[in-house]
This record gives structure tokens, sequence and C-alpha cells, in this order.
């Protein structure tokens, strides 16, 4: 097995092939959008590249379906199960990177009065989105999607908590 560095998104395909049971790359795409897009975004190419990696590296195993498209499909390999396991049980910390557009538009000069009306408006709304899926699909989640959508909450929570204060602070 060729030593392949695993980087988050590696262990975000590992995770939702592991979920899936059986995935092509179009597939894990679709999933991550599904689902763990509003706290982990993947780029299209990265996922594909992803899932190249981890075939390479031994982690995944690739079979190619006859006929039609030639669909790819994937399943994880021991060491693939294995790597995930790891991954999953190691309590490392490692800071967040808020990718926040707007702080990073308030950081470079942008007029906070501007952006505050704007950024309130978005984060009540998936704020709104959030609490609406945990009252209707809340109790059907396991428990760390449910915590993961509890983040979600409380993250929004508090941006229009902080774009509250910048508005304010322009008045």
């Amino acid at each position: 097995m060729p030593d392949a560095r695993l980087t988050t998104p590696s262990f975000l395909v590992l995770g939702i092939i592991d979920k899936l049971g059986e995935a092509s790359p179009y597939d894990v795409k679709g999933e991550a959008a599904r689902t763990v897009a509003p706290f982990w975004s993947m780029p299209h190419a990265q996922v594909y590249a992803q899932c190249d990696r981890l075939v390479e590296a031994g982690l995944l195993s690739e079979v190619r379906q006859s006929g039609g498209r030639n669909r790819r499909l994937m399943k994880l390999t021991a060491a693939g199960k294995a790597a995930l396991e790891e991954w999953l049980t190691d309590p490392a910390f490692v800071p967040v990177e808020a990718r926040e557009r707007g702080i990073l538009k308030l950081w470079f000069g942008a007029r906070p009065e501007a952006l505050a009306p704007v950024q309130l408006t978005e984060h009540h709304h998936t704020l709104a989105n959030y609490e609406e899926l945990a009252e209707t699909v809340g109790d059907a989640l396991t428990r760390g999607q449910r915590e993961a959508l509890e983040f979600g909450i409380r993250y929004e929570r508090m941006m229009v908590d902080f774009w509250q204060w910048v508005k304010r602070r322009g008045a």
C-alpha cells in the first residue's frame, strides 16, 4: 500500500462510502451535498481525486459496472475501515477554520451597514431551515447526526447574534 497522507476530505469520502456500503464518486458527491455540505463542503473535482487516491492507497476497492455508463463502484477495504475507525476514535483537537465570506469582507473594509442586513436575513433563513429539520426528522437521525445538526443551529444563532451586534454598532 503506498504511503497515503490522509486528510479530512479523505475521511469524508471514506465515511460516506462506509455509510452507503458501496458508491460511485458521483454518489459520494451527491451524498456529501445532501448531508455534510452545510459544515464541510467539498468541490466536485476533489471528490473524484480523493476516490482515485484512496483506491491507489488500497483503502477503497473498485469495480466497474459492465455496460451502460461503466460506473465505478467503490467499497472500503479492511485497511480503509481500519483507517476510518482510527480517525473516528482520535480525539485530537484541530482548530476551527470559519470560512465566512462576510467576515472576510469586514476584515478588508466592507461597509458593515451594507453587509449586516443581508447576513442577518440569510443566517435567520438557515437557522429556520435547521430548526425545521430538527423538528421534522430529528428523531430519525443518529446521535452524531443530531449533534451535528445542533452544532449548525447553535452556530447560526451565534451568527445572528454577531450580525445584530455589528448592525447595532453602526447605528
